[in-house]
């Protein structure tokens, strides 16, 4: 039994729930949302509804569709789901990544150990300020674990099933962070298949998690010991093995066709514009004449407000994009939703990380100075 096989595996067995705590720190309490996180799934999976504040119009003069980006602006503002292979670190693939690319920066998200596989975000150039919101977002695995001696399958699934909810766990000696416990939730443990002492399964889980330490753990519960044999990433964030997840001698072909025919498909498919990498998080539409200022460090007023989406909580982070569907910030939330969508006045949400480059939109006093003659007309009219 390989790890690659639980692509094609259709995991029969619920989520796990448990009932009572276990002798590592895993307790029986589901996690507690903020939003409508459902069991069985990562936070970011959430599906939120839009609500209209109110309607606005953005001048196609200023800033530029994520998609009809010049190829430089892309590359600027672009990321990567990298498929990792086996051997080297997640530092030696983000260094291969500027190499090939030729860039000036590029950072990876969420550092996987040399032999484990799977996506690993890399963002390029200005898109790399976004890192702390991939980093904090929910990662999924599927894992090979090996039990030292053999148990029945039943004992195991239900040992398995008293690790989800919060759990305490103690980074391993082999990690770059403080040896302290602390405490990480498992938002499921799956249990795709079982083969003698080797037991697959699917585990998605808070950003920080050691799985290798959660097979030790459930090595303890089961008094036989147990140890990660393989494994690989399947979740991280927004990013998916999907259509998108790209290798890195895709990238190399894809850098060395632009190059030879001036082609520049190839490097736009594999590359990504910064808003994919968003997709995860909660987001608000703001007008034209707010862009400016929030690209300064402004916060967001409640006038600048148009949309917003449905379940944000006082202190969440959230992605504010343009009418054209272009990032300009992460900000804090400093209201609910629906205290957004009732205010008039007042800070909705504070900017933290500006991603888009100031004067890209024009400032607000000269959009007033430019509709200043029409509304003076008008006035006339009246």
């Amino acid at each position: 039994m390989i790890i690659h096989r639980a692509r094609e595996t259709d995991a029969k067995a619920p989520a796990a729930t448990s009932s009572a705590a276990n002798a590592t720190g895993a307790t029986s309490a589901a996690p507690k949302s903020k939003g409508p996180w459902k069991p069985g799934t990562l936070p970011s999976d959430t599906v939120r509804s839009v609500l209209v504040k109110r309607n606005g119009k953005t001048n196609p003069t200023y800033g530029t569709p994520p998609l009809q980006r010049s190829l430089e602006m892309h590359m600027r503002l672009g990321a990567i789901n990298l498929d990792k292979t086996s051997g080297p670190t997640s530092h030696e693939v983000a260094a291969w990544v500027k190499r090939i690319l030729n860039v000036e920066k590029a950072g990876h998200s969420g550092t996987l150990d040399p032999k484990v596989t799977g996506i690993l975000p890399v963002l390029l150039n200005d898109a790399t300020r976004i890192m702390d919101t991939l980093l904090l977002a929910g990662k999924e695995y599927v894992c090979l674990m090996h039990v030292h001696k053999p148990v029945p399958k039943k004992r195991i699934m239900e040992v398995c099933a008293e690790f989800t909810g919060p759990i305490l766990q103690k980074p391993p000696l082999k990690s770059s962070v403080v040896k302290q416990l602390r405490t990480r939730t498992i938002y499921y443990l799956e249990v795709l298949e079982i083969e003698e002492q080797q037991v697959l399964m699917r585990v998605g889980c808070q950003a920080g998690t050691y799985i290798r330490k959660l097979c030790f753990d459930i090595g303890l519960a089961l008094g036989t010991g147990a140890n990660m044999e393989e494994l690989r990433r399947t979740k991280a964030g927004p990013f998916r093995e999907d259509e998108t997840l790209v290798t890195l001698h895709q990238l190399t072909d894809a850098y060395v066709a632009w190059k030879e025919t001036g082609d520049e498909a190839p490097l736009r498919r594999v590359i990504q514009p910064v808003e994919s990498a968003l997709r995860h998080m909660p987001r608000l539409v703001i007008a034209d004449n707010a862009v400016d200022a929030v690209c300064h460090g402004a916060p967001l007023a409640a006038p600048g407000l148009l949309s917003l989406e449905t379940d944000i909580n006082k202190g969440d982070d959230v992605a504010l994009f343009t009418l054209k569907g272009e990032a300009v910030a992460v900000a804090r939330a400093e209201l609910t939703s629906r205290e957004m969508l009732a205010s008039k006045t007042g800070i909705v949400a504070t900017t933290e990380r500006v991603i888009m480059e100031p004067g890209t939109y024009p400032k607000a006093w000269k959009l007033a100075e430019r509709d200043a003659p029409a509304a003076a007309a008008k006035a006339v009219k009246r």
